[in-house]
């Protein structure tokens, strides 16, 4: 069996003391209630001190819970409310398409997908919650990338992978693109990221009218294409559910 690391340990331990306890802790009072020395004890608090998970009070010089924490657990409630609210318009729109629904949202330069809902047909699938898409060549990743400054930053700044002949890897044509993104409120990817797959993406907003995610739909390219063109309807059915979702988040002007 695999040992746990001992440093991460005591530095989970850290965190719980003061989450549980005081509102600020010395240092003395953080040692004696873990069973540490104090120079193990300040190690940890610095190393945590400069992630940003600790602060320190200049004026008593006792620690606290850091702002750092705050934001990663606003971040774990918010894609968990996404998801909660975009269950029922996921579903439906797999229905009505006929085709893969994808709920996405930023992570590590790249969409982490936190959302799946099957083809409702009898073919084999695989369930990809937790995989992760680039953000230059698929419609998810387009759409963050168009309403998301971090992500816009990321795109362009990334090393862009040619995954296939069509997929567009300069930056002013990827400038391009997500100007027409914006312009138009929607995203696709034509095999742009997998050789005869097309994907359509919308965002989603919250209540503070920022973006929160993207929601599409992925299949083979002809069945979301008729006469050369994405189908119409695919790209207004896909558009409503962001807006249904983004309502449900509290975002009023949809």
């Amino acid at each position: 069996m695999a040992r746990n690391i001992q440093s991460l340990e005591r530095a989970a331990a850290m965190l719980r003391l003061l989450a549980g306890g005081e509102r600020r802790l010395g240092l003395s009072d953080i040692a004696s209630s873990l069973g540490l020395a104090k120079g193990t004890a300040h190690g940890i608090l610095r190393t945590l001190q400069h992630e940003g998970f600790v602060e320190q009070d200049d004026a008593s010089g006792r620690y606290q819970l850091g702002a750092e924490l705050l934001r990663l657990g606003t971040t774990y409630l918010d894609v968990h409310e996404l998801r909660a609210r975009a269950l029922v318009w996921t579903d439906d729109l797999a229905r009505s398409s006929g085709e893969s629904v994808y709920l996405g949202v930023l992570h590590q330069q790249g969409v982490l997908i936190v959302h799946h809902v099957f083809r409702p047909d009898d073919s084999r699938q695989v369930l990809e919650i937790g995989a992760m898409q680039p953000l230059h060549s698929t419609a998810l990743g387009k759409v963050l990338a168009a309403y998301d400054p971090v992500a816009h930053s990321e795109a362009l700044e990334a090393d862009r992978e040619a995954f296939t002949a069509r997929t567009v890897c300069e930056p002013e044509a990827l400038e391009h693109i997500l100007d027409l993104t914006r312009a138009r409120g929607y995203a696709a990817d034509v095999e742009e990221t997998w050789e005869g797959v097309a994907s359509i993406a919308a965002p989603v907003h919250d209540r503070r009218r920022m973006p929160v995610g993207a929601v599409g739909v992925t299949g083979a390219v002809e069945r979301l294409r008729q006469g050369g063109e994405l189908r119409p309807e695919l790209i207004a059915a896909v558009r409503d559910c962001a807006r249904a979702v983004s309502r449900d988040l509290g975002a009023r002007r949809f």
